[in-house]
């Protein structure tokens, strides 16, 4: 078992982002979340970058989508992120910042509005779609297309999920090697990871 205060597992997923990025899904994973009813709950995301030089995962979503009452009521998630051409799957799991637009931080509300400028126009555009899961009946529909100044900040919808992973398992197919990483407090306060290899 070894020790490492850099996230040895970033690394590795850095790696694996690389070798398969030839791949339109390369950066589309799965996160799931637990639901009010403590039902799983799992959906399809993109993989937005780390915040800054951390490990913390980037995840961009809508304010009225279901994740976010999901982590209202439980604020752990996990994504499961397989990579067809290398045979690698990550399974990252830990507490998500939830950072909407009331915010109290405004180092977190800049993040946000980082994150917004970051999306194509058209990935923008989405924020100002109808009601997510409201019945097309119930709404009444829009006779003109939504018009968004590309120099205006996040619209209220928009919100910012942080991942911030304290345990990360890592399976290679094509080495038939597994590596389970977990994240603890050293001496100073500091995040410190533990890797342990283990039976696939």
């Amino acid at each position: 078992m070894g020790s490492s205060s850099a996230a040895p597992w970033k690394q590795l997923l850095i790696g694996s982002i690389q070798a398969n990025s030839h791949l339109k899904h390369y950066s589309y994973f799965q996160l799931a979340t637990i639901s009010p009813n403590s039902r799983p709950s799992n959906r399809t995301v993109v993989f937005r970058g780390f915040q800054d030089e951390s490990d913390r995962i980037l995840i961009n979503t809508d304010t009225r989508s279901r994740k976010i009452d999901d982590l209202k009521h439980c604020p752990f998630a996990e994504i499961c992120w397989y990579f067809t051409e290398s045979w690698e799957q990550f399974r990252i799991s830990g507490p998500v910042d939830v950072i909407d637009g009331m915010n109290p931080d405004p180092v977190k509300l800049q993040q946000r509005e980082k994150s917004w400028f970051a999306c194509s126009l058209r990935s923008r555009m989405q924020y100002m779609a109808p009601t997510p899961r409201v019945s097309v009946y119930e709404q009444p529909s829009q006779t003109q297309t939504p018009s968004l100044d590309p120099s205006i900040g996040p619209v209220g919808a928009f919100c910012l999920l942080v991942l911030d992973p304290d345990q990360v398992d890592y399976l290679n197919l094509k080495t038939n090697e597994r590596l389970i990483f977990t994240s603890g407090l050293g001496v100073d306060g500091e995040k410190l990871w533990t890797s342990q290899n283990v039976n696939p």
